[in-house]
């Protein structure tokens, strides 16, 4: 299965709406697909290009969530590396997540809901690279500090930018403020917001 680019995500994207998930780019999150207009759209997504995105619910979705909630206008696309349909007709799948997108428009097509999106490329400049190095290698080191016993750091083997999205969507934080961290305009800026908010 080829991934796809920044440049190659598709225009039109369903977006799987979600109340406490925020999944980062290079990261992997197991999903259960249980409602039917979701079920749907996996079904849809598993016979062409696997693309989903996920987007985080705002505060209140509860009152309309039947119908078409507010969400953050930031997500993260993801491709199903892997799905098996159970047999009551649920999905259980793994997103991997490739990009950052922005949401320019929706559309009322299908039961879930689909929107028009740029993707937001998280490109990583030769003068970056270095502070990014430096920063996920403190990141590091307070994670060691702040792990509980038996949980293990991401994979030391992992590319610094993937290390920083990793630990992002696996430490433990409200939602709103992973957000935050999903809509900063460079990864080199994620992972000094995680070293500040682990230095606190």
């Amino acid at each position: 299965m080829q991934a796809a680019t920044p440049t190659a995500l598709p225009p039109d994207i369903p977006l799987f709406p979600l109340p406490e998930v925020v999944l980062f780019p290079g990261a992997r999150r197991p999903l259960l697909i249980y409602e039917p207009r979701y079920r749907e759209m996996i079904a849809d997504a598993l016979k062409s290009d696997r693309i989903i995105g996920t987007v985080l619910l705002r505060p209140g979705f509860e009152a309309n969530y039947e119908g078409r909630p507010p969400i953050y206008g930031i997500g993260c696309a993801g491709v199903i590396e892997d799905s098996e349909q159970l047999p009551d007709g649920r999905y259980a799948i793994l997103l991997r997540g490739l990009t950052t997108f922005r949401i320019v428009s929706e559309d009322q097509r299908k039961p879930y809901r689909l929107a028009r999106v740029e993707a937001i490329a998280d490109v990583l400049k030769d003068n970056d690279r270095a502070p990014l190095s430096a920063l996920r290698e403190r990141l590091a080191r307070l994670l060691d500090a702040v792990l509980p016993l038996g949980v293990d750091p991401p994979d030391p083997d992992l590319e610094d930018d993937e290390f920083v999205n990793i630990t992002a969507q696996a430490l433990p934080m409200p939602e709103a403020v992973r957000q935050e961290l999903l809509e900063r305009t460079s990864v080199l800026a994620r992972a000094q917001a995680l070293v500040e908010r682990l230095s606190k």
